[in-house]
């Protein structure tokens, strides 16, 4: 019940951030510091601004939250690496939730995702938390882990 009323605060957030893109959403939000840290350290904070439209996966602050310590420390100073992990977090396009279907999806990192849509959206190992925030330029998931590119 717990994780539905803050997945609920989450979403009456996006409400009040839309007519953004997708960073300024994140960011209003409050839940997506670390996201916006390791999009500012590998320099895609411009290209999520685009024109797009894109589909991110965003993990919470709670998602990064479960990488240890040294290893977040470690991702966030590996420019290359981040940027993998953080580009395998997005899709081209705008994937509404009603519009996802089982399966593959490539990644704007070139990697494919795994959708599935049995007892609620699931990426690779991620739940969606909250689905369909609108931006300006594509549509944000929430997601309960940080996708490690294989």
């Amino acid at each position: 019940m717990k994780k539905l009323i803050i997945a609920g605060a989450i979403a009456m957030a996006f409400v009040s951030a839309q007519a953004k893109d997708i960073v300024d959403t994140a960011v209003a939000a409050g839940s997506f510091k670390t996201l916006a840290a390791a999009l500012q350290a590998a320099g895609l904070v411009d290209t999520l601004k685009g024109k797009g439209p894109f589909t991110v996966f965003a993990p919470t602050d709670e998602a990064f939250a479960k990488i240890p310590k040294a290893d977040l420390d470690a991702l966030l100073k590996d420019k290359a690496k981040l940027t993998a992990v953080l580009t395998y977090h997005v899709v081209a396009g705008k994937v509404m939730a009603k519009d996802i279907k089982p399966g593959k999806v490539k990644t704007v990192q070139g990697s494919e995702l795994t959708l599935a849509t049995t007892g609620g959206v699931t990426v690779d190992a991620a739940k969606v938390t909250a689905a369909d925030v609108a931006a300006d330029n594509g549509v944000i998931h929430v997601i309960d882990t940080v996708l490690m590119p294989k």
